[in-house]
């Protein structure tokens, strides 16, 4: 399986780039955020991919971080969302918006994405609310793996698109810092994970000690 892509930007157009990769050119579906994020053409961009095998197609589709992916993974395994339905969702809120709508129950954040309805958007909540907790405590790791990891295809003078930049990873990082503290504490893992979004939401940016406050603000017991 083709896991990761590193080349220089042909073109982009309006639902993906081709990525010229030794010679070789990759036609690979983005989102509208992902597309915004990379460079233009003849710079060196790095995409995270998954591949779409059916019986007559093939399709690459590309993502600014293993997160991006792994939240795409998890989306397409709803029934009723496809591959497309998943980028509309994930270009429309990106990894962590997603994150937080599903782990707060916010369909209606879901229901924004272009072309989907509100069935479909409860039942993206509904199916995923449980794997939400591991997919974001899984976020820092995987934010900070892509944002430090060097490619060798990649010439000194000619830097490729750096993914922590255009993506909130320090943020995902905290996020997975202040679940794990709340569980360690001895929370739920969705009590966890539902404070933690709400305290994201209304301060984004804010560091781990920060969000751990702020969600056990939240979690406290109501007078």
């Amino acid at each position: 399986m083709i896991g990761k892509l590193t080349g220089r930007v042909d073109y982009k157009a309006a639902d993906h780039v081709l990525l010229d990769v030794g010679g070789v050119g990759y036609t690979v579906h983005c989102s509208d955020r992902t597309l915004a994020a990379l460079p233009g053409a003849g710079q060196v961009a790095a995409l995270y991919t998954e591949l779409l095998v059916r019986e007559d197609l093939l399709q690459l589709f590309g993502f600014l971080t293993p997160y991006d992916r792994e939240w795409h993974r998890l989306l397409t395994s709803v029934q009723g969302v496809g591959a497309k339905a998943s980028m509309a969702i994930l270009g429309t809120l990106g990894a962590e918006g997603v994150a937080r709508a599903i782990a707060i129950g916010d369909w209606s954040a879901v229901k924004a994405a272009p072309g989907i309805g509100p069935k479909l958007a409860q039942r993206v909540v509904n199916e995923l609310k449980e794997k939400a907790p591991g997919a974001m405590a899984l976020g820092g790791t995987m934010g900070q793996a892509a944002g430090t990891a060097r490619d060798p295809l990649i010439e000194p003078d000619a830097p490729a698109v750096a993914p922590a930049s255009t993506t909130p990873a320090p943020s995902g990082a905290a996020q997975a810092d202040a679940l794990s503290a709340l569980t360690n504490l001895g929370y739920a893992p969705s009590e966890a994970v539902r404070a933690v979004a709400e305290a994201a939401s209304a301060a984004p940016g804010s560091d781990a000690t920060t969000l751990i406050r702020a969600a056990l603000r939240l979690l406290a017991p109501k007078e």
